[in-house]
Formats: structure tokens, sequence, C-alpha cells
């Protein structure tokens, strides 16, 4: 067996410089993929266009993958548009819409588990629909799939690899690179490996908190 870390020791700043990158990417998608994703498990639940529009945006980002969405978006609409969006422009915007898509399932899943006896009491007693859903139906979603939210944060952080496919200098892309100059794959993927493990065990930690805390409110 022939490890050695000594060739890589000096890229190793190098490498972790890509957790930047990958926490940016993960969180601005987290961001934008809870608040669009809301909107969205919301409007799911209606009859009509809006609600067959979602439908279909959702089982476009959750019927294709990632990689496909990331080159199609990147390389593919510029072709046609003219616009050429930067590196993390693309990632921002596919990881929001992607996860939203899997988050409006999670979400409406959660919506429908609600004991519809708690809204019919609220429309009967005259609240408005706006407070019905602020106070009664979205608190106790989140708190019903908090557990598979949070799973999805943590694929989400994973899947942020992918960006190494469009240029992105995240931890994949960096490592490929040292491993590329040094000729030493084993080293830097256990590098590589160990951080995503370790921020991964960091959002579950956090996960599990805000659970418990909102099984004891």
């Amino acid at each position: 067996m022939n490890i050695n870390f000594t060739p890589i020791m000096k890229y190793i700043p190098f490498i972790l410089g890509g957790i930047v990158i990958t926490l940016q990417v993960a969180v601005t998608g987290a961001l934008f993929g809870s608040i669009l994703g809301l909107l969205f498990g919301l409007s799911s639940r209606k009859k009509g266009i809006a609600g067959r529009a979602v439908k279909l945006f959702v089982d476009f980002f959750r019927g294709t993958p990632i990689v496909f969405q990331l080159m199609f978006f990147h390389y593919g609409l510029p072709q046609i548009t003219g616009w050429n969006p930067t590196v993390f422009t693309t990632a921002a915007i596919i990881f929001s819409l992607n996860s939203s898509a899997y988050l409006a399932e999670i979400l409406r899943a959660g919506i429908e588990s609600i004991d519809k006896g708690q809204i019919e009491a609220a429309v009967a007693l005259g609240v408005k629909k706006s407070d019905i859903s602020l106070h009664i139906i979205i608190p106790q979603a989140i708190r019903n799939v908090l557990p598979a939210i949070m799973n999805e944060f943590i694929t989400l952080t994973k899947e942020t690899s992918v960006i190494s496919m469009i240029g992105g200098s995240d931890l994949v892309r960096r490592q490929s690179i040292v491993s590329g100059t040094t000729y030493h794959f084993f080293e830097p993927l256990i590098i590589v490996g160990v951080v995503y493990f370790l921020l991964n065990i960091v959002l579950s930690t956090i996960g599990k908190r805000i659970e418990r805390k909102l099984n004891y409110d």
C-alpha cells in the first residue's frame, strides 16, 4: 500500500478553498429553494392552470439529472438567448430550482397531513386565508416534514460537487486539479471525502436540534 500525503501537503489549502464555493452554492440553493418550494407546495394544491404548471415544473426538475439541468442552462440556453451566465449564477439558479421542486413535494405532503378540521374551524371563525396559511398551515407542515427537509439540504450539499462539470472551482474540481498535478489520486479524494462527511454531520446535528426544539415547543 502506497499512501503518501507529503506531495500534496502544499495543495491542501487550495483544496479546502473549494469549501467556500460549495457552501455558497449550497446556502443559496437552500435559501431560495425553500422560499420557492413553499410557494410551489401551496400552489400545487390548487386546481387549474397554476396547479398544472407547478406540477409540470416539479416533474421536470425531479425527472431529469441535475447535471443535465446545469449543462442545459449553462451551455444550451446561451446558444439561443445570447446570455452567458457565470458558473456561480448557473449553479445558484439550477440548485435553487431543483431544490424547490423536491421541497414542493415534501411540503405538499406536510400540508396534506394537517388535520382539515383545524382549517375548517379557522374558516368558520372568519380567519383570513393568508393568516390560515401563515399561522396554521405552514408552521405545522414544516414541523411534520422537517426530517425530510433536512435530508434535502444534506443531499443538496453533496450534489454541489457536480458544478465541476461546468467549470466550478469547488472541492471536487480542485481535487481533480491536484490529482492531475501530483499524480496522487487517493490522498486528495480522502481529504475531500472527509470535508463532505464533516459538513453533513454538522447539518444533521443542526437539523436534529431544530427538530427537538420544535417538538419541545
